[in-house]
């Protein structure tokens, strides 16, 4: 697995908030991320298995729908190794039980929970060294955008973590 390239950015510690002060944040360097369709995946199993492109990419598209519809109907889809898939929803809380109905669901989400061994864990602060599930991070360069955006050197450290703003 190659390494993982991060960048530092700045930002208030609390989002709209001019007033609170600047802190320095990692996220994944946008350029080092791709798309894999169902296509190129298929093509890589292809290449470590004995099925062709094209039944994979049906047993695929199969194994998607039936996802769709096992959710739909309120189950959780487990697939062993990898995680589990379910449903949440957005539906704010109202005074009385005559006003309360599905038109106040206001977003309907696909969750999904990572089984343990594929949990992955930052290289730099993992206690086992070169394990199957460590992931090397990588600061990206020293370079500044204007936007207050700055890089680092390199080396083998950031946290890795979720950030508190996805969109930058």
């Amino acid at each position: 697995m190659g390494n993982v390239k991060v960048r530092r950015y700045q930002r208030n510690k609390k989002i709209g908030d001019k007033d609170s002060p600047l802190y320095y944040y990692l996220r994944q360097k946008a350029d080092s991320t791709q798309i894999f369709d169902i296509n190129r995946i298929a093509g890589e199993i292809e290449g470590i298995g004995s099925l062709s492109v094209e039944d994979v990419e049906h047993v695929i598209k199969s194994l998607v729908r039936s996802m769709k519809l096992v959710l739909r109907d309120g189950n959780r889809v487990k697939l062993d190794g990898f995680g589990t898939f379910y449903i949440t929803f957005r539906c704010p809380g109202v005074p009385s039980a005559d006003k309360c109905s599905i038109k106040n669901i206001s977003r309907v989400n696909i969750r999904f929970l990572a089984d343990r061994t594929l949990r992955l864990v930052n290289e730099s602060t993992a206690t086992t060294r070169n394990a199957p599930n460590n992931v090397v991070f990588e600061l990206d360069k020293l370079e500044s955008d204007g936007g207050g955006n700055q890089g680092g050197g390199q080396g083998g450290s950031g946290d890795g973590g979720i950030e508190d703003d996805p969109l930058g």
